[in-house]
């Protein structure tokens, strides 16, 4: 399915307006034979040869349709849609202009001109509502289009106001079959998903899935069934739900191969989604085999020379690089192949064929987990433990003791703690460590009941899947004490502040208050995972901390430029030839840790979260680096390789290593690096429209990188 209305919804759109402003039948407006003849050419009808007193709807959707089959819509569908308001307002044709308006949303969406698109959904709204269109079919179309342009605007409570009041109207216009409900849910999935409410995405995709089966006259052999089930997987693999992932992910090829479907472009996608599957579950030459294949489809339908290509290839070669590590790892001395240690266990907890995708239960649990060592407690992580103990113990207290909060109380694992970020593992647990969650409250809520809810929280039970919660057994250190408690129940500023020193996050034109607060801090604002939030508003409030103005962003990018360039391409090249191996040492430090963070910088906080502190910030790295469409995703695995040449380079020595040839060659391979590097990112400013130059000494880059940035502060300008 695709994120807009257009494909599904252009047509009807046209029909009803038609038959409703120019006394038409709607089912006529195909039956010319001689409408669409020599209609590549129709931009190059001039302003005379147009009869100003007519607008003819099905003509500009072909001329439109004619612009985009040619490729050309970069240069030629802007103006075309300008002469074509032009054209509808002269002839004094509301129905027609509503048309083009809500063309020239999804166009402008589609080419980032999200400022010029906020007067165009505008005008589409007021325009409707004077025709009267109101609880209509075309209104409900209208209102999918100005959401999908708001929330492409990262607009998303304006957005999701939009969606909803478009669903409120399709339901009571749309048949319950039409796949234009299917495409609402899965818009409204997209918002959800972007917005970090990953539980809801699912059930928007669910209901999609489930309309767009239900209208199917053969579901097993439908692409959009197929293609909704990969939607599915790729969220389910968010949530960490691997089992009911895979299914949904092989279900879709499944059915592409009963279609016969496998040469259409989108077979490309669901192929690329089960490799992420099975690279998640470290299936790894599975993710090699189903990667190897999607690339196959995506030369066949686009060639080599896209993004896309080129993205899969590189997720390929890591999917190859770590199919070949477990390949070795999986052999013993005899030959035999064996389970690797960190290979998901296999469940046998399945229904009717399909995995249960909700919520672990307790017999699940004691099925399907297997006991480590070091404690003899089920291997589950963190995050896993605490939606457990909120589904099975702190929702069903809510429910008996406060029904009339259950509506209005957030609940979920976020802050401080390996767990929070899911890098949590069997060493992680030696503090802190146990069944735990967060309970959040308006201001207004927890003036009602706070000390009560945060009391009944602490007499929930200590124990809880062989784990014990830390403050309950009096284990918990200080720094998760009092004050830094990291679980219970909060004020939803407090929780913020307590992490940020901020109760909301600063204002767009509040650029040093921003500049105060590092990555680390922001990480862990917004990391984790929220289990439930019927309000919103602590969703919205954490989202409103991922939301970095671009000008910081810019900034930011700006200042991680320049230290690459100081640190990587000056200071280390000049230190290891005067034999200063410490200063070498502290400039690989300096170079990685502004490497690292731009890569996260480039892909956008908002999309990709933030890089967390120095501990975790190579795992966070290498989660980041492995997902598809992922900026820069080879950036991680070259810094990795600097750090592990550091040594040699920086203390090596004239006759260290083999042969005796000293550090010379360590140095050389991490001088090369640094330049490939630098190159890539020179590229990648170049694609964003950041920079115009190709100069790869990156300090000359920043000027070009800050002419983006809108405000004058000085904060946010190098010297």
């Amino acid at each position: 399915m695709g994120d807009d209305a257009r494909d599904d919804a252009k047509d009807a759109l046209a029909k009803q307006l038609l038959a409703a402003f120019a006394g038409g039948d709607p089912d006529d407006a195909d039956d010319d034979d001689d409408a669409g003849e020599d209609m590549t050419d129709m931009t190059d009808v001039t302003d005379a040869e147009r009869s100003p007193a007519t607008f003819d709807t099905q003509e500009f959707l072909k001329g439109l349709d004619a612009i985009f089959e040619a490729h050309d819509a970069a240069g030629k569908a802007g103006p075309y849609l300008q002469q074509a308001m032009v054209d509808a307002e002269n002839a004094g044709d509301d129905a027609g202009l509503l048309t083009v308006l809500n063309e020239t949303m999804g166009f402008y969406r589609s080419q980032g001109r999200h400022e010029e698109n906020q007067w165009i959904v505008q005008r589409a709204i007021e325009l409707a509502l004077r025709m009267g269109l109101e609880g209509s079919e075309a209104w409900a179309t209208t209102l999918i289009n100005c959401a999908t342009a708001m929330r492409a605007a990262k607009h998303y409570d304006q957005a999701e106001d939009l969606y909803k009041q478009a669903l409120a109207c399709a339901e009571k216009n749309f048949d319950p079959k039409d796949r234009r409900l299917a495409a609402l849910h899965n818009n409204l999935s997209m918002l959800y998903s972007e917005t970090d409410r990953i539980h809801q995405a699912e059930l928007e995709l669910r209901e999609a899935l489930r309309v767009i089966e239900s209208s199917s006259v053969n579901p097993d052999a439908d692409i959009d069934v197929a293609s909704s089930h990969t939607n599915l997987a790729l969220v389910l693999l968010q949530e960490g739900k691997l089992e009911g992932a895979d299914w949904h992910a092989s279900k879709a090829l499944e059915i592409y191969a009963t279609g016969h479907l496998e040469h259409s472009a989108h077979y490309a996608s669901a192929l690329a989604g089960l490799a992420q599957v099975r690279y998640a579950e470290h299936r790894y030459a599975d993710a090699v085999e189903y990667y190897r294949r999607s690339l196959a489809v995506i030369e066949e339908c686009y060639g080599t020379d896209t993004d896309y290509y080129r993205i899969t290839k590189s997720n390929l070669d890591q999917a190859e690089a770590q199919a070949g590590k477990q390949a070795g790892a999986d052999t013993t001395d005899t030959g035999v192949a064996t389970k690797p240690a960190d290979a998901p266990e296999p469940s046998d907890a399945t229904e009717n064929g399909r995995p249960d995708d909700g919520p672990e239960t307790a017999a699940d649990s004691a099925s399907a987990t297997t006991q480590t060592a070091a404690t003899s407690s089920p291997a589950v992580s963190g995050l896993k433990l605490a939606r457990a103990y909120w589904e099975e113990i702190g929702r069903p207290m809510i429910r008996a003791k406060y029904p009339e909060y259950a509506g209005r109380i957030a609940a979920g694992l976020v802050g401080h703690g390996s767990e929070c970020y899911g890098f949590d593992d069997e060493y992680s647990r030696d503090h802190d460590f146990g069944p735990r969650f967060c309970l959040w409250l308006t201001d207004e809520d927890y003036a009602a009941i706070g000390e009560r809810l945060q009391a009944d929280y602490e007499a929930l039970p200590a124990d809880f899947r062989g784990f014990t919660r830390a403050n309950a057994a009096g284990a918990a250190t200080p720094r998760a004490q009092g004050a830094f408690r990291r679980d219970g129940v909060f004020r939803i500023g407090d929780f913020f502040e307590s992490i940020t020193g901020y109760a909301a996050a600063p204002a767009a034109d509040a650029p040093h208050e921003w500049m105060l607060l590092d990555e680390a801090t922001l990480a862990a604002a917004t990391n984790g995972e929220v289990f439930a939030d019927p309000l919103g508003a602590f969703s919205k409030a954490r989202q409103a901390f991922k939301d970095m103005p671009d000008d910081v962003r810019y900034a930011l990018i700006s200042k991680r430029l320049g230290m690459i360039a100081q640190a990587g391409q000056y200071n280390l090249a000049r230190s290891l030839k005067r034999g200063g191996g410490d200063a070498a040492w502290m400039s690989i430090h300096e170079f990685v840790d502004a490497c690292s963070s731009l890569v996260f910088l480039i892909n956008k906080p908002l999309i990709v979260g933030y890089a967390p502190y120095y501990k975790w910030r190579f795992a966070a790295l290498r989660r980041l680096s492995g997902r598809m469409f992922t900026l820069l995703p080879d950036v991680c695995e070259r810094l990795e390789t600097v750090m592990r040449l550091s040594s040699a380079a920086c203390y090596g020595g004239a006759g260290f290593g083999e042969g005796g040839k000293g550090s010379a060659p360590a140095a050389e391979r991490i001088e090369s690096i640094v330049e490939s590097i630098a190159r890539d990112v020179v590229k990648e400013l170049r694609r964003e429209g950041l920079t115009t130059s190709d100069e790869t000494f990156l300090e000359w880059q920043r000027p070009y990188v800050e002419e983006h940035i809108g405000s004058d502060a000085s904060c946010l300008h190098s010297l």
